[in-house]
Formats: C-alpha cells, structure tokens, sequence
C-alpha cells in the first residue's frame, strides 16, 4: 500500500472515530443480558451480598441468582445460561447498585453557558439514571428531552419535568382562578409537576388543591419573600409533597418570633445579604428535640412529608476555599460555567462579595442544626431524597451529586441509609417505586456497577475516583463509576467522562482560556 492510499486510509478510520464519539449511545439494550458474578447493593437498605448473577430481559429484570460464596470458584453449572444473541457483562469482584435518582437537577442554562448534552453526560457518568428537573428549561423542551432520552437518541436519564409556578405567563399569576387556570394547563402540556417559590397563602392553596386533583407531583423552594405567612407546615398541609433546601422549615419552628430576624439595612436582592443572613436562621429556630422542634417533625412525617435537603449546594457557604478548588474544576468545568461562579452582584449564586471566616463559622453551625433535624427525619421514618441543584455556587453537575451523598454520611446516615435515599425513597417519592430504585425481580434495568466498594469509600463514586496508595506504594486512583445501565443499556461512565474532557478543552481552546482563581491573575 503507497503512502497516499494509507493517509487516506487513516483520515477515514479517524474520521469514523470522531462521528461514532459524537454519536455514542451506549450498547443495547439486549434481548437478554445477564450481569455475572457483582455483589449486590441492592437500595432498600439490606446488606450486599454476592456473588450474584442479575438476568435482564427487554429491560426488565428477570432473576436475581446467587452463584456461589465470596472467595470460591463459581461452578459454571450454577449459572443461568447465556441466550442465543444475548449478552454478557463480567462484573466479578464488582458491586451493583440501582441506578441514582438526583431529585433537583437543573438541565443547564443560558446563563451557565452548560447545554443539556454537557450536563447529561456529566449526570450518567456518576451512575445517575433518573433526574427531577425543578423549573428551569421550559416544558416542550423538557418534554423534547424526555422523549429523546426514552427512546436512547440521547445519551440521558429519565427525565421527570417539574416547571416552575407560572412559567409561560406575561403576568404574575395574582386570582385562584388563574392559578387554578395554570396549573390545568401545566397538566395538559404534559408536565410531571410543579415547582413552586412561593405566593400568596389564597394562591398556594388553590394551586397545590388543583394539582393533587390531577394527581401531580409538587415541589417547593420557599423563598424567603414569601415564607413569613406560608412556611413548610403551610405547604405540606395545602397538599405540598416534597420541599427542596431548607428555607420554610426553620420558620415552621420559630417559637420566639414570627420572621427572621433580618439586619435593618437588608436588600434581598443583595445576595450577600442572603445568603449570609440564612446562615444564622438555624440558630433562630426550636432547640432541637424540643417540644415544638419534635411536633413539627412529627406532624411533616405523618403527612408523608420529603424532604430533599440539597446539602452541597450551599456547603460554599461554610468552606469557599474546599468547593473552588475541587479538583474536578480544572478538567470538566467549562469556561463559561465558571466565570458565571465568580464573585458577582449578577449571577445567582455568585454572592461573594466579602466572605470570610465570620461568614463560614456561621453556616457551620447552621449546617450542625440542619443535619441534626434531617438525621433524625429519617430515624422516625420520613423520607429524605438526595438531590445536587448543579450549576451555581461551584458545584458541577455529577460530582455534586456524590458530594451530596457524602454529606448525608455525614447528617448521620448510615452507608446503606445513604444509598437508600439516593434510590428506593426517591423513586417512592415520584411515585416510580414500582419501576425503578431497587434491585428486584420486575423493575426496570437502571444500574451503577463499580469496581470498588462504595459503602467503605463514597468517593469512589467520584468520576475522579478515590486517592489510594497500593501496597507497592504506587499512588492510584481507584473507582470511578465503571459502567452505568439505564433501561437496560450499557454506558461506559470513564468514555462518557472523556467526551466531556473534549467539550471543555474545545471551549478552552476557542479564547486560549485558562482556569485562574477570582481576582488572580494568570
């Protein structure tokens, strides 16, 4: 073969490379495809166990097998047999969980400059399968996305599309009857739910009245503008299912004030203001195990009440230095995304103006309080889910996820608890539980396979992985999700990692653009 035939030949071996990169949609979903040899985390709180083969059908799940004891050769006689033109997965010495469920997850932004394809990639490469979006990118694009992620065009989760009360309106919904107008409407566009901010008590009761009508889910951020005449107790009452962050329940738990107690000089739209003034808010509520304190605990529980805490969104607030830093920052954050994290009186989020050590002690104690209530949320048997709100305040979509995992470990959660509120309690609370959140016999086939342990280790969930030193006294990084499966198809997480590494290095690549921290120069 002559030189020019051989170039030519390259080009388009190259050229086939590039488009089947840029069209990677994962292998299957199979006929039959049968997981051999993993141990099993199975989400609903039971210990793991394994060896164990998982068969997959159509993507649902066929049989759960045990092959044998930890340490012993399986015997090939013990095994469910392979089909013809089926699929096998060798896992051994792997562990398998369900597919995780990111209750508040943004699908990127204008503002973030962060296209869906960026932030799903980021998403499904940290084993996350299914994602509530609360507001944000409007209904028919949502719905657009559901769509092409059901039917494996995009490499996605599931999508369950939340939109934001009134979104789509001119004027501020201000009667019952709009409301009730709206939310009808929200139904017949094909929404899963609403998010809500907050509004007047007359319009948040007809809204939330009409939506359980229809048999929707709700959700609610109860901002501070609204939250001295409607707090979480409010909510829940009125038929609220879920609330996201924290505002709204400190407030149900006043019991020396009737409002936060705000400095005379305090301008809402001065983020600074806010979010430094919410640090102290914990310390302004019910002692915890008080009386007050427990019945307000005990009546969210009785009425079935989540509570969806968004950790890591604001753990900025107590370590600036730590959340900026992050190692993930350098290779998988775009320009764009972090120019919109910096210091600003602009982009939400972006409120450090003068934080400093005052700022931190604060949210630390504030974080104490916080946790001491969702810890024993979850010890009397309420729902806790786990979600990120990626996008702001220097969390990055997917790795924000894990680090909310790891702050429930530190709320008190038990591993297993952890791993239960990242599955099996939020399929419960978007009312999937008989499709999804658990590895049972009839579930669909959404998967996180790693080759480490995550219970002894969260990190290594981490697209980054975990920092390990071998016996050889090599430093190693080990983890990192491996393979993560979604109706029954098979993504390699470490390719869709690579994939985003070129998206940002291209952006980088377009300004000659290096990552440098705020106020320094390169």
């Amino acid at each position: 073969m002559n030189i020019q035939k051989l170039c030519i030949l390259l080009f388009l071996v190259s050229t086939m490379n590039l488009f089947s990169q840029e069209n990677y949609l994962g292998e299957g979903p199979f006929e039959q495809l049968i997981i051999r040899g993993v141990t099993l985390i199975n989400g609903d709180g039971s210990p793991p166990m394994g060896p164990v083969d998982i068969v997959v059908e159509n993507n649902t799940i066929l049989s759960i097998n045990g092959v044998g004891y930890p340490g012993i050769e399986i015997k090939e006689s013990d095994r469910p047999k392979l089909k013809k033109g089926g699929k096998e997965l060798d896992a051994n010495g792997m562990y398998l969980l369900p597919g995780f469920i990111d209750m508040h997850g943004h699908i990127g932004g204008a503002s973030q400059g962060a296209n869906p394809e960026y932030v799903f990639k980021l998403w499904m490469a940290h084993g996350i399968t299914t994602v509530r979006q609360p507001s944000g990118r409007g209904v028919k694009e949502v719905n657009e996305l559901k769509r092409k992620s059901k039917n494996n065009e995009i490499v996605a989760p599931r999508i369950f599309g939340y939109t934001g009360f009134g979104q789509g309106v001119k004027k501020t919904i201000s009667t019952e009857q709009e409301a009730r107008a709206w939310v009808r409407e929200n139904a017949k566009n094909g929404a899963d739910g609403i998010k809500f901010f907050g509004a007047e008590p007359e319009i948040m009761s007809a809204a939330l009245d009409e939506n359980q009508k229809l048999g929707l889910g709700s959700a609610c951020h109860h901002a501070q503008l609204s939250v001295a005449r409607w707090n979480v107790l409010h909510s829940a009452r009125a038929g609220l299912t879920s609330m996201e962050h924290w505002y709204g329940l400190p407030e149900a738990l006043f019991e020396d004030r009737t409002v936060q107690n705000y400095p005379l000089d305090y301008n809402y739209k001065n983020e600074q203001h806010r979010f430094e003034e919410a640090g102290k808010l914990w310390a302004q509520a019910a002692k915890p195990f008080s009386k007050h304190w427990n019945n307000v605990m005990n009546e969210l529980i009785a009425l079935d009440f989540t509570l969806d805490p968004t950790f890591n969104i604001y753990e900025a607030s107590r370590d600036l230095h730590r959340a900026r830093r992050a190692e993930w920052h350098e290779a998988y954050t775009l320009p764009s995304l972090w120019k919109f994290y910096e210091p600003s009186k602009i982009s939400h989020g972006s409120y450090w103006h003068d934080w400093g050590t005052e700022q931190e002690v604060s949210w630390r104690k504030n974080y104490q309080l916080w946790m001491t209530f969702i810890n024993e949320y979850k010890n009397r048997g309420g729902r806790v889910t786990a979600g990120s709100d990626s996008g702001f305040i220097y969390q990055l979509y997917g790795f924000a996820y894990i680090r909310e995992l790891e702050l429930l470990r530190e709320a008190g959660f038990h591993p297993l608890e952890v791993i239960r509120a990242a599955t099996l309690n939020g399929a419960e609370a978007l009312g999937w539980d008989d499709k999804i959140g658990s590895i049972q016999i009839g579930k669909l086939a959404d998967f996180v396979i790693v080759d480490e342990n995550p219970l002894a280790n969260l990190k290594v969930l981490y697209g980054t992985g975990a920092v390990k030193l071998t016996k050889d006294n090599e430093v190693i990084r080990a983890g990192g999700v491996k393979y993560t499966i979604k109706d029954g198809v098979i993504y390699d997480a470490k390719r869709l990692l690579a994939d985003v590494q070129k998206m940002v290095e291209a952006e980088k690549a377009k300004t000659n653009w290096k990552l440098t921290q705020p106020g320094m120069k390169e």
